[in-house]
């Protein structure tokens, strides 16, 4: 009853240290102490294997996704400091014109994170832009944000099949199966997100304008509009610019392409078993086709590299504390008792598929995390139990994406922070684009799937 009490405790006061801006990893640490003291945890259990180095240890998931985050981190810098991302960004606005902003910043968003940027990179790429947009269309910042949300953090995260993300790539690891698995259930469930997701933004849109809410700039809003500006003059062709993520992509699909045609190599061998390292390669090769394509990178390309690496750091570790945190609590004796409570509920295994990865995301607030804790602790039941690897992967990856973006969520905090935003102003339109749509589109996906058997 303790241990139990004390688990539930330490996922309150992480989630309490997240809202109130507290560092992640701090709150993680301080979390998992209070967790393993109420379990009967020695301290050398929790701090020197569960949450460094055990099968979901923070550790153990920095070590094997290294070079996917680097890589990410400094093929997102490129095509920063290239001003190719400005200049895909400026281009699709000048066809669809300022009041779509919404649409804009949720396409761009799609295509950048699709095409390999960390989504992370894309939040603050878009800022500068975004001031631009809410200005001329009198858009609530709040409801831009969401848009964001929308576009880097939902389909292109989980849904959308042959995306480098991490999510995609840790399901393909752990089950055996490519970044296309359930490619069809995936483009599904993607439509289904982006289109409620829009008509939602843009309804709210006119009611805030009905009400004469509009956009209110801020001193960090001047200086990026500025920024903006200078960086759009610089910008390369956006047919030029958009060749970076179609090599990232192109790369990523050529293994499958050619095993579907009867073709086979060691290399081919390599890139469908090794999901992690020919992502990473792709997203590598990238970032060296900005260094041919785009001449005013090549004189800071070093710097380039060096801040992309920087990049990288913070969203592993943090991603990395969080998926220890999960490592110490999957340890507890009521995990154990949860997970066999979430696999006897009397459910089509679906659906339980369902409930399950989106109550473990919720409990680490992180898609990623509760993604690898499900994977390694759950899956296999739901392997023996009948159903697919390939629509295993594909629905544990949508339901991650549902309660993954609780108030205590990274990515939320962040993009909040660099707006200037307060969780009671802008949380609502969040949620209902990145928690409430995309648990529709996995259930609707369950739906699907029972159907056809």
């Amino acid at each position: 009853m303790i241990g139990n009490l004390g688990l539930l405790a330490g996922l309150v006061l992480l989630i309490m240290l997240a809202l109130r801006g507290w560092n992640i990893l701090f709150a993680v640490l301080v979390s998992v102490f209070v967790i393993g003291m109420t379990n009967s945890m020695t301290l050398a259990d929790v701090f020197l294997k569960h949450f460094p180095f055990g099968p979901s240890g923070a550790f153990s998931f920095a070590g094997n996704f290294l070079m996917l985050f680097l890589w990410g981190a400094v093929f997102g810098r490129m095509m920063a400091a290239s001003q190719a991302a400005h200049s895909v960004a400026t281009a699709i606005t000048q066809w669809l014109g300022a009041k779509r902003a919404l649409l804009i910043a949720m396409l761009v968003c799609a295509l950048l994170t699709y095409g390999g940027v960390v989504v992370f990179v894309v939040i603050f790429t878009m800022y500068p832009i975004g001031v631009t947009l809410m200005r001329e269309a009198n858009i609530p910042r709040r409801l831009y944000a969401a848009a964001i949300a929308l576009g880097a953090g939902t389909f292109t995260m989980t849904a959308m099949p042959g995306t480098p993300s991490i999510h995609n790539v840790i399901a393909a690891r752990a089950l055996g199966t490519d970044l296309f698995a359930g490619g069809w259930y995936g483009v599904f469930a993607s439509a289904i997100m982006a289109v409620l997701g829009m008509w939602y933004l843009e309804r709210r849109w006119r009611t805030a304008t009905n009400a004469g809410e509009g956009y209110v700039a801020t001193e960090q809003d001047e200086k990026m509009h500025q920024l903006a500006m200078a960086r759009g003059h610089e910008s390369p062709a956006w047919q030029l610019a958009i060749l970076p993520m179609i090599i990232v992509l192109a790369i990523i699909v050529l293994p499958r392409l050619l095993q579907m045609v009867g073709q086979s190599a060691d290399w081919i061998t390599f890139g469908l078993t090794q999901p992690i390292l020919w992502a990473s390669f792709a997203l590598l090769m990238g970032a060296i086709s900005c260094f041919v394509l785009f001449k005013p990178l090549r004189s800071r390309f070093s710097d380039a590299i060096c801040e992309g690496v920087n990049d990288s750091i913070l969203p592993l570790i943090n991603t990395a504390a969080v998926i220890g945190f999960g490592g110490v609590v999957i340890q507890t004796t009521g995990f154990h008792d949860f997970a066999a409570w979430l696999l006897a509920l009397p459910m089509p295994p679906l659906l339980s598929v369902f409930v399950s990865a989106n109550l473990i995301s919720g409990v680490t607030a992180s898609a990623s995390g509760g993604l690898q804790i499900f994977m390694s602790s759950l899956a296999p039941a739901y392997l023996e139990a009948g159903v697919s690897p390939e629509l295993l992967h594909r629905l544990a990856n949508l339901a991650a994406g549902g309660l993954d973006s609780l108030p205590h969520s990274g990515a939320v905090i962040a993009l909040f922070t660099l707006m200037g935003l307060k969780h009671k102003e802008a949380y609502r339109d969040v949620f209902m684009v990145t928690v409430l749509f995309p648990m529709v589109a996995a259930l609707a996906v369950v739906m699907v799937a029972l159907v056809l058997g």
